[in-house]
């Protein structure tokens, strides 16, 4: 069973599921249902009856837009993570592909400097 802590707010989504809502949601709606209370103790129930359902709803989607935003900023953090590895392992490969050009542009004797030897004692 999930344990609740007491300011946590809990809402049954389209699919029946129950779903706790966010500390910021969570706090919007408390604050709104105090307002709602003093507005039934001034005029009467009937004041807020409509208007209820439609702030209840407001909330939810705050809540799910809220929670798609935050799914959305740990994507972004893995993508710059990723980002940042391919980059370092680009510049590592850019890196390796000029010095192999620059091996080959000289022939082969800075990798092998033993051959450019083996060359100077042939041609004595």
């Amino acid at each position: 069973m999930m344990d609740l802590q007491l300011d946590e707010v809990v809402y049954q989504d389209d699919y029946g599921s129950g779903t706790v809502m966010s500390e910021r949601v969570s706090g919007l709606a408390s604050t709104i249902y105090r307002e709602f209370e003093r507005l039934i103790r001034s005029y009467d129930e009937e004041v807020v009856k409509e208007l209820m359902p439609l702030v209840v709803n407001v909330l939810e989607n705050l809540d799910a837009v809220l929670t798609e935003n935050q799914e959305h900023l740990v994507e972004l953090e893995l993508l710059k993570e990723d980002n940042e590895q391919l980059i370092t392992q680009y510049e590592r490969e850019k890196a390796l592909r000029k010095q192999a050009e620059e091996v080959r542009g000289t022939g082969g004797i800075k990798a092998r400097p033993w051959l450019a030897s083996a060359a100077c004692i042939q041609l004595f």
